[in-house]
Parts: C-alpha cells; structure tokens; sequence
C-alpha cells in the first residue's frame, strides 16, 4: 500500500531525566525520576503522523542490539512500514540523553550512532518504496548526504519535500532547492537565517517559524506571512513538541490541507502534546 508520508531520519533511545534545573560546568546535580523512551526526530515526527492518520512508511538504521529492537517495536505498534529500516551490525543504536527542569524546558545531548551511518550512495534505488509517498519529511539527525539524496529522489517522483531544520546547520543549495516547505524554531532560524527567515522564503518554497507559546510565523509562497496562535495549555513538557507538529503537518497536507489550515492544526496537536494530553 502507498504511504501517505514518508520519513527519513533518525531513531534514538532516550534516556529523560528529570531536576530543579539545568547543571553548570563541572557542577552535580540530584535529580528526580528517570525514564527511557523510544525517540529521535525521525521516529517522533514519524510516530505523531501516523498518531494524525497517516499511512506512514520510515527510512532510517538503528544498531543490532536491544535499543534498536525497542525502536522498531515501537514503531510497529503505530503500523509504521518499517521496509526501509535498516539494521548495522557494527555500531549501536542512536541514544541520548535529556534533562526536564520545571516549567517543561529541556537540554538534551545526542549520540547518534547508527544514524549517522546511512549509506547515501544508492539511496534512491534502496528505498525506492518511500519515494510513492507525496510528501517527504526530513530532519538534520542524520548525514546531510542522506537529506540531500532522499530530498533529490523524492521530488523527482513529484512528492512534496519538508525540511526540519533541526539541529541547526548550513543547509546546502541543492538540499533548499528541493525543499517545499522549510520548519525551523526560533532559536534554528536565528541560526540559519540571521538576516530574517522571510528571507528563505522564495515561489516554490514556504517557511514555517515556531515559537513556543507565541505560536507560529508562516512565510508563504505568495508572499504573505500568517501568525498563528499557540493553543493555551499547561506545560507538561516541551520535550517532542516540534515533533509533535512537524509530523502532524505532513499527515495534514498528505491528506489534502492547505498549508495555512495545517500549520494550525500541527499547532494544535503540539499544544495537546504539551500539555501531556497525546
């Protein structure tokens, strides 16, 4: 069965944490509970599609180990065709590590392991699957070859291309010609566009800016910006909430949603994850 969206991107255990605040260099902190729980933006945004509806199919490596099992396991249970995920029996399965501080804010280091050994040579004949999806979303937790090679063969299969440009880095010309719509937050676009990311907006090529509570900028390709709104909630945690909306917003506009109603209902579903509510 064709997907509605497809993912390629990373997949990580992570280990979450929880204390009264961030530590300084050099300095110890208690802490509160520990959990693990399966993530990587590539699984989350994959996850949260399927959550709004899609029919989801993911591209990504995980390692040989018990990690990498409870990955794919945790994907299976959200019916995520898992065709494209590959197995490397030489390195572990990405992990990271975060810490949750009251008020839902986070800080988080990421191993990448097995992510960042996805051949891109060959790519487009490997998951020659995913390329039936009409929308493609991406994230930066894996190799920029791979972004750059799955974006290429996804647009020449006539898919609409989106980019979340997280963590941030510099994103070549090749990979922003072949992207539809670019997803940064406020911290990623003061990174990547310190000249206003309007700027990075062109005819064929939106951009979206998150910004929390404040909700979200929508530069569209007609020239126009939309403010739209955060959904007041209390925060539980802030941790996976762009996830949250960037696989949300690909399940909405595989199923049809102009981009302004989308980026509103991603919104919304941001705001539940949020709050804890999904």
């Amino acid at each position: 069965m064709r997907p509605d969206v497809a993912v390629v991107g990373s997949l990580h255990l992570d280990i979450v944490v929880t204390a009264p605040r961030l530590p300084h260099l050099d300095e110890t902190l208690p802490g509160g509970t520990w959990d693990q729980r399966p993530g990587g933006k590539g699984l989350n945004q994959a996850a949260a599609a399927a959550r709004a509806g899609a029919r989801v199919a993911m591209g990504g490596r995980i390692g040989a180990d018990a990690f990498g099992e409870r990955l794919r396991a945790h994907l299976a249970a959200h019916a995520v065709d898992l065709s494209c995920l590959e197995t490397d029996p030489e390195t572990a399965s990405g992990m990271s590590v975060a810490i949750l501080v009251a008020g839902g804010e986070y800080g988080a280091v990421v191993v990448s392991g097995a992510n960042a050994r996805i051949p891109a040579d060959g790519l487009a004949r490997r998951w020659a699957s995913l390329w039936r999806a009409p929308v493609l979303l991406l994230q930066n937790e894996v190799p920029e070859g791979v972004n750059r090679a799955a974006a290429r063969a996804a647009r020449a299969a006539g898919a609409r291309v989106l980019l979340n440009a997280a963590p941030a880095r510099t994103l070549p010309p090749d990979l922003l010609a072949d992207t539809d719509v670019l997803i940064l937050n406020r911290l990623e676009a003061a990174q990547i566009a310190p000249q206003g990311a309007a700027a990075l907006r062109t005819p064929t090529r939106a951009v979206i800016v998150t910004r929390g509570a404040e909700g979200l900028v929508l530069h569209d390709t007609d020239g126009r910006d939309h403010a739209i709104p955060a959904r007041p909630v209390t925060v539980h945690s802030a941790h996976g909430a762009g996830d949250a909306f960037c696989g949300t917003l690909a399940a909405c506009l595989a199923a049809g949603q102009g981009l302004a109603p989308a980026c509103a209902a991603a919104a919304d579903a941001a705001g539940r994850f949020v709050a804890g509510e999904g």
